[in-house]
């Protein structure tokens, strides 16, 4: 398979309700799509830098100038999707540009191939149990009216986030009104420090799955010390970038579990090495979200099926963030969402819906063939 040239495409997605974390407040998704054109078909990517530096050092303009730059004239002659990775290696960083490249050339060439993403990557089930990430609310009382809504919708697991000062008193209430039956987590975004370690033992009452990277992401040893503190068992989000780094965190008694995120590791070829890395010491893992529109979800849900994903990731139904998807959506049913089973992505965008989000164009020519 050659590749002709890439199209990059800047969109916005409005925001159904403000989203907050520890690192700041959306209301509105910017990201990219990458539309790949070879001599056998077309793929689709999906690009999940924000558009500041804040969630990690990669940024949407950033990523658009090493992709248009770099990364795309590197994949000039035959490729596939496995050989993206190894072709970019000399470039350091920008892991998700890289993603989001491989995932354009890796759904082109399953869908030449007529092979489904979830059978690619080694799905076990034809749909996941779906969890939900619920932003920093301006009260309690706002807490508990959207977490009420999500779980009458059916959601398999409820994620809050927290910073200081937003972090025990919510989660109490949170078990308080919904008892111990609903699976709970936390999610800090790096917000915290060492010496917050006693405070964080706090949580340990409320019966929690995990609370998720509570220290700097550079910061493995932390976490190391504060598992030593702490009941709620830790799970690792931005300090997991690679396998090896992965590997690194579970020998060092940073983590007992791992949050998996596509675009922060290099791509789905990468996040399946650390699926099978963590499956090999026992480590629960589950698929991260980054607010992907259905081409990113389709993705996402199909790595959440694989075997060692045992515990339900973000991958909430498309109209928890948006009135309108730029796919045909994803409905969320019992709780679970079906794996596509179409080849590729097995989703394709729909043109108007596609339009109508779509700030600029850019095609990124690999050859003087015209287009």
């Amino acid at each position: 398979m050659k590749l002709t040239g890439v199209e990059i495409r800047w969109i916005e997605m409005p925001l159904k309700s403000p989203f907050r974390t520890s690192f700041g407040t959306q209301t509105v998704r910017q990201l990219l799509l990458l539309r790949a054109v070879t001599d056998e078909g077309e793929g689709w990517g999906e690009c999940v830098a924000m558009a500041d530096p804040v969630y990690s050092n990669e940024y949407m303009e950033g990523c658009a100038d090493v992709l248009r730059r770099f990364l795309i004239p590197a994949l000039t002659g035959p490729i596939d999707g496995i050989s993206v990775a190894p072709r970019l290696a000399r470039f350091r960083g920008h892991r998700m540009a890289k993603a989001a490249l491989e995932m354009a050339v890796l759904d082109a060439e399953l869908r030449a191939r007529g092979v489904s993403f979830g059978r690619e990557l080694g799905a076990v089930r034809d749909r996941v149990p779906c969890g939900v990430s619920v932003g920093i609310m301006n009260s309690v009382p706002e807490l508990l009216d959207a977490v009420g809504g999500y779980v009458d919708e059916g959601y398999a697991r409820i994620k809050l986030k927290i910073e200081p000062g937003w972090d025990v008193e919510p989660v109490r209430a949170v078990r308080e009104r919904f008892g111990d039956d609903v699976l709970l987590q936390v999610d800090a975004n790096t917000a915290y420090t060492l010496g917050d370690a006693r405070h964080l033992a706090k949580l340990d009452p409320f019966d929690l799955l995990l609370i998720e990277q509570p220290l700097d992401e550079e910061e493995l040893l932390a976490h190391a010390e504060l598992a030593k503190v702490v009941r709620t068992p830790i799970c690792l989000d931005e300090s997991i970038t690679s396998a090896s780094s992965a590997a690194d965190a579970i020998k060092l008694g940073a983590c007992q579990i791992v949050n998996i995120k596509p675009g922060r590791v290099g791509g789905y070829l990468e996040a399946r090495r650390i699926h099978d890395v963590c499956a090999a010491h026992g480590i629960a893992v589950w698929c991260g979200g980054m607010l992907e529109t259905g081409i990113g979800r389709a993705a996402n849900v199909a790595l959440a099926a694989l075997p060692g994903c045992t515990l339900p990731g973000d991958t909430s139904a498309s109209d928890r963030y948006y009135q309108m998807d730029v796919t045909e959506p994803f409905v969320l049913e019992d709780g679970h969402l079906t794996v596509p089973t179409g080849p590729g992505l097995g989703v394709t965008p729909l043109p108007d819906a596609l339009d109508a989000v779509t700030v600029k164009t850019e095609w990124v020519p690999l050859s003087s063939t015209p287009h």
